[in-house]
């Protein structure tokens, strides 16, 4: 017995060894890609079996006061906030409040048609998928630019191809979408995905910045070449006004549903594991299985997308990886798992050289392949 005891502990205490190793190696190829490719700051949650295994927090979420970023700042996450609204699209089919083929029009209040095709319904799978036709070329903040009885240009809003024909990926999609969860809902944007999807998963965030600790707020830095510095966006203005002008159901876009969702990465992690295991986190279900495997299913072949989240195929060699990105003043996001084999990263970056490769920022990539071999590989 005691030799038994005494070779387990020489094991666990091998592979505890092992696994510190493997850690500090991925922190010093982490802090050579910060280095190449002028990091400001770059937040990281591993799950592997279900489990988060590893957070970090490097560099700086202030330059100009010298602050480090910590594991639980929050970042403005862009493009991944779509995947909010479409969770909450399921919920509310699943609680049939509407179909995800009904008549958009329908859905958003006003008449949402392609002048070129008339005839064809738009559907809200067609929206949230981006096969709808719809373009961001007027703009994606105000409603008014595609609404018929608003816009003088809204004609413009619409690609010369039928809906459901084409891939076009845009903004104003998702702006319109958080719009039809207000009117089925009843309830605010931010109010319904913090109610719906954040508190039960006990997640700190939300689309409203004055709810939220302005303390935990990260800088985000673009990279101005013109005068070879990094300069600050001003992405967390807070409205004091407390929206006492908004219309239900068409200011929407002042919470921006395509990309306003604040959160930090360890809770992020906690979110896309909710995906990875199609709807649950742990002992709480967000949506049904079917649901989540439908905004996990392509819907085009053109940019393999489905509901506000698509399949890459060549981000880790071999393994064909579910999530979303995210781009917007300086900021880099990643969000992506392996819903067979359980695990996933997430890699936020409040600013960089913005290069890509193979049509990913080349810091998010070269962090996430790292990250893989090091600790879940």
């Amino acid at each position: 017995m005691q030799i038994r005891y005494f070779i387990t502990t020489i094991l666990l205490v091998c592979f505890a060894a092992s696994a510190y190793a493997q850690v500090e190696k991925a922190e010093a190829e982490i802090q050579n890609i910060m280095k190449e490719l002028n990091v400001v700051g770059l937040s990281v949650a591993v799950v592997k079996n279900n489990e988060i295994i590893y957070t970090h927090a490097f560099g700086q979420k202030d330059i100009e006061k010298n602050i480090p970023l910590q594991e639980n700042d929050v970042f403005r996450i862009a493009s991944i906030s779509k995947s909010f609204c479409a969770t909450s699209i399921m919920q509310l089919a699943e609680a049939r409040k509407l179909s995800l083929d009904d008549d958009f029009s329908d859905l958003v209040g006003f008449k949402v048609r392609n002048p070129k095709y008339p005839e064809t319904v738009i559907t809200l799978k067609m929206v949230m998928s981006h096969t709808s036709s719809i373009n961001d070329s007027q703009g994606y903040f105000n409603l008014d630019a595609i609404n018929p009885a608003k816009g003088g240009s809204w004609e413009k809003c619409y690609s010369d191809y039928a809906p459901g024909k084409g891939y076009r990926y845009c903004n104003l999609n998702y702006n319109m979408v958080g719009a039809v969860i207000e009117r089925l809902s009843g309830e605010r944007i931010d109010t319904y995905v913090k109610r719906h999807i954040l508190d039960p998963l006990g997640l700190y965030g939300g689309y409203n910045t004055d709810s939220l600790d302005s303390a935990r707020f990260s800088n985000l830095y673009e990279d101005d070449r013109a005068v070879g510095k990094y300069t600050t966006a001003l992405t967390y203005v807070l409205r004091k006004d407390g929206f006492k002008d908004y219309q239900m159901g068409y200011s929407t876009p002042q919470f921006s549903p395509t990309g306003g969702m604040k959160i930090s990465a360890p809770d992020l992690a906690k979110y896309m594991t909710m995906h990875m295991n199609y709807g649950k986190y742990k002992k709480t279900r967000i949506i049904s299985k079917r649901s989540s495997k439908l905004m996990q299913t392509k819907v085009s072949d053109d940019e393999a997308y489905g509901l506000a989240l698509w399949t890459s195929d060549n981000l880790i060699p071999g393994k064909a990886m579910k999530g979303h990105t995210g781009s917007a003043y300086g900021l880099y996001s990643a969000m992506f798992f392996h819903p067979r084999e359980k695990f996933g990263i997430v890699v936020i970056t409040n600013g960089c050289d913005p290069g890509y490769t193979n049509g990913m920022n080349t810091v998010l990539r070269k962090t996430i392949n790292s990250l893989y071999t090091n600790l879940i590989k």
